[in-house]
């Protein structure tokens, strides 16, 4: 019988992040001051981050060496397996290859955890004693109060309102590893009453959550703001994801065609994409499909504009493509891809003409999550079941045109705190909602003019 799951020791989990900054044929567009529409300086945004990540944030470094204790840390889960889904490809009928990373295996049950450790260890090595975060569906706020409670460090937790009404279990978690965690948006910052005072009912989103996180961060000298998506550092602790697949291909003997990652700020999709892109760059012929919402349709229909990463602009200006800072999408069940923005270098990729983006509706996403538990056994979460819908999609057209190949995902996580939305699922109260495009044209006035 031919190996279903390809694993690695220990030993092989790398040594090093891999940054994609170093291989793009052209540099990334500096995040810049409001004040002046001037690069920020480094050094200013030592404030709200450690002096660590601020470097790796502007490093053009194509390799960043792993701390021990960071990759001591990691051992706990990685590296993670490398899995054949036969009973999916056998169910589709399709000649195409199907593999998935399972990123299930951290305690949060995300991919979360590989960004969360090595933030929480270099602010704990710069003696920062609070942390405070955004979080949507609530992987985030798990893995970071997750890492840490690992290193002594207090979590301050905003998380999306509709998600914390939704994920009462993730909230759990939080609380289990000593998280603090607030409803967003809140009474407690001025950004949160600002926003409830415009609508008393607003459902939240992370945009308004980072806001809320930011303010809190700034209110205090020895604390110190985390971001799970978005930012360059991010995308490269990520990057364990993909440098561990590509010694799983080798010892396959396969390599992907076809690499597909949901996107809501772009860190699992560039986390496992990243270290295949540099060999797209190089001439390897590989397609990359960012998998997005509907309903969030930042790469679909947004535009690519220096815009805030938060809704009441604390942030610097970041080119990326959005939806406009003010943009509050409804209040879908994938909620951790409900963000107005998109990483800069993910974004940057897509204009490069290195990677495509594929929006879906939640109802068709959930239905190829049911499929993928049925054959493969793990429920998927709702963000993750939009790169199972976009592999379906992919070896459904393998099948029509009788070729064979090769497909990776991403399994960012599992969804064993979000029965609740698939109980809504099977009693058929989820609805497909495509953002009109009327709304998205208001969101996007109210961009800064550069």
């Amino acid at each position: 019988m031919s190996s279903k799951r390809v694993f690695l020791s220990e030993n092989d989990m790398p040594r090093a992040w891999y940054n994609l900054q170093a291989d793009l044929p052209q540099p990334l567009p500096p995040p810049l001051d409001p004040a002046t529409n001037q690069p920020v300086n480094p050094a200013k945004l030592e404030r709200l981050f450690a002096r660590a990540l601020v470097a790796q944030e502007v490093s053009q470094e194509r390799w960043i060496e792993i701390p021990e204790d960071i990759r001591r840390a990691y051992a706990i889960w990685r590296p993670s397996p490398l899995v054949r889904a036969t009973g999916l490809e056998a169910a589709l009928k399709t000649p195409a290859r199907i593999y998935f990373k399972d990123e299930s295996h951290s305690p949060p049950g995300s991919h979360k955890p590989n960004t969360a450790i090595p933030q929480a260890y270099y602010n704990m090595k710069e003696g920062i004693r609070h942390l405070t975060t955004e979080t949507g569906a609530g992987q985030w706020g798990c893995a970071l109060a997750f890492a840490c409670k690992m290193f002594d460090i207090h979590c301050k937790i905003f998380m999306v309102k509709v998600s914390y009404d939704q994920k009462p279990y993730r909230r759990s978690m939080m609380h289990i590893w000593g998280g603090e965690v607030t409803a967003s948006p809140s009474k407690e910052t001025n950004a949160g009453r600002q926003i409830l005072a415009a609508d008393p009912h607003c459902p939240g989103s992370l945009g308004i959550a980072i806001s809320e996180a930011v303010e809190a961060a700034l209110s205090r000298e020895d604390t110190r703001y985390t971001l799970g998506s978005v930012l360059n550092h991010v995308m490269l602790h990520q990057s364990v994801i993909g440098l561990e697949a590509e010694k799983q291909f080798e010892l396959a003997g396969d390599y992907p065609d076809i690499v597909l990652g949901c996107v809501g700020g772009g860190s699992n999709f560039a986390g496992l994409a990243f270290p295949f892109v540099r060999h797209k760059i190089a001439g390897k012929n590989i397609r990359f499909v960012a998998c997005e919402p509907h309903s969030c349709p930042t790469m679909s229909r947004g535009q690519y504009r220096y815009d805030y990463g938060d809704t009441t602009k604390l942030t610097p200006l970041m080119k990326m493509h959005t939806l406009g800072h003010s943009f509050v999408p409804p209040g879908i069940h994938a909620g951790g891809l409900r963000y107005h923005g998109m990483s800069p270098l993910v974004s940057l990729s897509a204009e490069l003409g290195l990677v495509e983006a594929a929006a879906f509706h939640q109802t068709e996403c959930f239905e190829a999550a049911q499929l993928f538990a049925a054959t493969e056994g793990t429920i998927p979460a709702p963000e993750s079941s939009h790169a199972i819908r976009g592999a379906i999609n992919e070896a459904i057209r393998c099948r029509e045109t009788h070729e064979a190949k090769c497909i990776l995902f991403n399994l960012s996580g599992h969804g064993l705190c979000d029965m609740a939305s698939y109980e809504k699922f099977f009693a058929g109260h989820l609805e497909d909602y495509a953002y009109p495009q009327e709304k998205i044209a208001e969101a996007l006035a109210e961009l800064p003019v550069m």
